[in-house]
């Protein structure tokens, strides 16, 4: 194999039990996301804008979406005779052991896969988070350090922090603290999940943490790796990203990013052409808007068929919306089949489902601001 000065491993096995019923068949990385995408596009078209040909996607619970939807790349134009995407699920080992045990044995457990690239340098990813990154502008800065590991870090509320790994640093960026999810944080500095390391260093750290027991390591980045490497005086800094960046880990969190997209200038553009997110297409037909519906502030797919009022809403590929029925404030994830005078507000409805005539959804709730999730297991 060629050596690379730098390849991917993106960590993609999440099951996201903060999203419900949307993850109970599906990993987290797998997940629709913005009318067109699944949140896995966005790491895996970073990493092609990026210049990065060479990605291994680590993947665990429900991987066979994942598996098909992946395939050799193409979509991402990752198709290469030297490189490409590797799709690598857990293997059984000689003492038995078969799933990634964490974070850090997902990557030590295919050390034979990066070690036949001779990289200088390992960039792990979050397949969990919607974001646009330059890496090479991440990879300069972790060589201008000097740096044994960069992690790149964004300013959250001390509201926020609780929910994250937290970066403590001094003037200089230098981190001399790993905080994972502090109940009082020191700073407002929030891992994104993205890390460079230089190789040979990071290959020692883990070849000396996946044979210790379970009861010593919980063989993790952020709990073990990390620490270590501060308590041993290495040279971790924090790289300061500047941009839209959202862990759509939760109903809320993921409706919220939805309606981002919509407002009159997004912060995440998807309509850049010189940072294009590549996905699948799933090859439908032209969209049809009816004489008498009514689209206002929305997002409609191809494949959709309209005939009723659709505002401030993100439908995916298609869906049909029945005559005299109201959409507002929601995702409607692909291929679901709206009745005739339906009422849905403030809502997510997952992928294929039928809802039938004059249903109404989400206009009694107790609490307003609630962002419901019809699925499977709704009652109709």
């Amino acid at each position: 194999m060629k050596k690379k000065e730098m390849i991917a491993m993106l960590l993609a096995g999440g099951q996201g039990k903060r999203l419900k019923g949307l993850t109970k068949s599906l990993a987290k990385p797998a997940v629709y996301f913005g009318g067109t995408y699944r949140i896995i596009d966005f790491p895996l078209s970073n990493c092609t804008n990026s210049g990065i040909d060479t990605v291994g996607v680590l993947t665990q619970y429900e991987p066979l979406v994942l598996h098909s939807y992946i395939g050799v790349g193409s979509d991402w134009d990752m198709d290469r005779k030297n490189g490409g995407v590797f799709v690598l699920p857990p293997h059984e080992r000689e003492d038995g052991s078969s799933w990634y045990r964490g974070t850090a044995d997902a990557i030590s457990r295919n050390l034979k896969f990066i070690d036949q690239y001779d990289p200088e340098h390992l960039l792990v990813l979050s397949g969990d988070h919607v974001y646009k990154m330059d890496y090479t502008k991440l990879l300069d800065y972790h060589k201008e350090k000097g740096a044994d590991c960069t992690i790149s870090v964004i300013n959250v509320t001390l509201e926020e922090a609780p929910s994250f790994g937290m970066i403590n640093t001094h003037e200089d960026l230098k981190i001399y603290e790993f905080d994972e999810k502090p109940k009082q944080p020191k700073s407002t500095l929030a891992s994104m999940g993205v890390y460079i390391f230089k190789w040979d260093v990071l290959r020692k750290y883990l070849t000396e943490d996946i044979d210790k027991p379970d009861s010593e390591s919980s063989h993790d980045f952020g709990k073990d790796i990390v620490p270590k490497m501060l308590a041993d005086e290495l040279a971790l800094y924090a790289y300061p990203f500047e941009g839209y960046w959202r862990d759509v880990g939760t109903i809320p969190s993921l409706w919220e990013a939805n309606m981002d997209l919509l407002k009159d200038d997004p912060e995440l553009n998807l309509n850049d052409p010189d940072w294009r997110i590549y996905t699948r297409n799933p090859n439908e037909p032209a969209q049809y808007v009816s004489p008498d519906a009514k689209l206002t502030n929305c997002m409609v797919n191809e494949g959709c068929s309209v005939y009723g009022e659709v505002d401030r809403s993100v439908l995916f590929y298609g869906v049909e919306v029945g005559e005299g029925s109201v959409i507002s404030e929601s995702v409607i994830m692909p291929e679901v089949k709206i009745g005739k005078n339906v009422r849905i507000h403030r809502a997510i409805v997952d992928q294929g489902k039928v809802i039938p005539d004059n249903t109404v959804i989400g206009e009694d709730r107790e609490d307003p601001n609630e962002i419901l999730l019809i699925n499977g297991d709704s009652p109709f």
